[in-house]
C-alpha cells in the first residue's frame, strides 16, 4: 500500500515538474536495492565455498583412509619388531549405504589399480567380510565397478572402477 502511494506521488510530482530531485523515499529504495544485491552476492559466494569444500573433502577422503591404513600397518609392524603385543586395528562401522560410497570413492581415487576386498577393508579400516558381503550383494550389480575374476576357478575377484 505504501509503495503504491509512493509511486502515485512520484507520478504526480513528475507531471508537475520535469526534473525532480530524489527525495528521502527514492534514496531509501536505492539503498534497499543495493543491500539486496549485496546480500544475494554474499549468498552465492557462500554456496560456491560450501560446494568447493564438499568437493575437497570428497577428493581427499580416500587418501586419508589409505594413509590411516598405512599408519596402522606401520604401528603393528613396529610392535612386532619390538616384540610387544600387537595392537588390533580399530574397525570402523559404516551405516547403510556409506560403505558403498566409501568403496566407490576409494576405487575412483585409484582408477589404475585393482583391489582385493582385504585391501579395500584395510584402506577403509573396516572388516574385509563386510566389504566382501557388500560386493556380493550390491557391488556385482553396480555399473561403475568392474569385477575381475582371479585365481583358480575364478572364484576370487578383484575390483576396480570401470574406465
Amino acid at each position: 500500500m505504501f509503495f503504491k502511494l509512493y509511486l502515485l506521488h512520484k507520478q504526480i510530482m513528475n507531471t508537475m515538474k520535469k526534473e525532480v530531485a530524489p527525495d528521502k523515499f527514492d534514496l531509501y529504495l536505492l539503498n534497499v536495492d543495493e543491500f539486496k544485491a549485496l546480500n544475494q552476492q554474499k549468498n552465492e559466494l557462500k554456496e560456491k565455498i560450501a560446494e568447493m569444500q564438499r568437493q575437497f573433502e570428497e577428493s581427499i577422503q580416500p587418501y586419508e583412509a589409505e594413509l590411516n591404513a598405512i599408519i596402522k600397518k606401520l604401528e603393528s609392524t613396529l610392535a612386532k619388531i619390538e616384540g610387544g603385543p600387537v595392537a588390533k586395528p580399530a574397525t570402523a562401522k559404516f551405516g547403510r549405504g556409506k560403505l558403498g560410497i566409501s568403496i566407490k570413492q576409494l576405487l575412483q581415487a585409484n582408477p589404475d589399480k585393482a583391489f582385493k576386498p582385504r585391501e579395500i577393508a584395510a584402506a577403509l579400516q573396516t572388516k574385509s567380510t563386510a566389504v566382501s558381503l557388500w560386493f556380493n550383494k550390491y557391488g556385482n550389480q553396480d555399473p561403475e565397478i568392474e569385477r575381475i575374476p582371479v585365481g583358480e576357478g575364478g572364484k576370487r575377484f578383484i575390483y576396480q572402477i570401470k574406465k
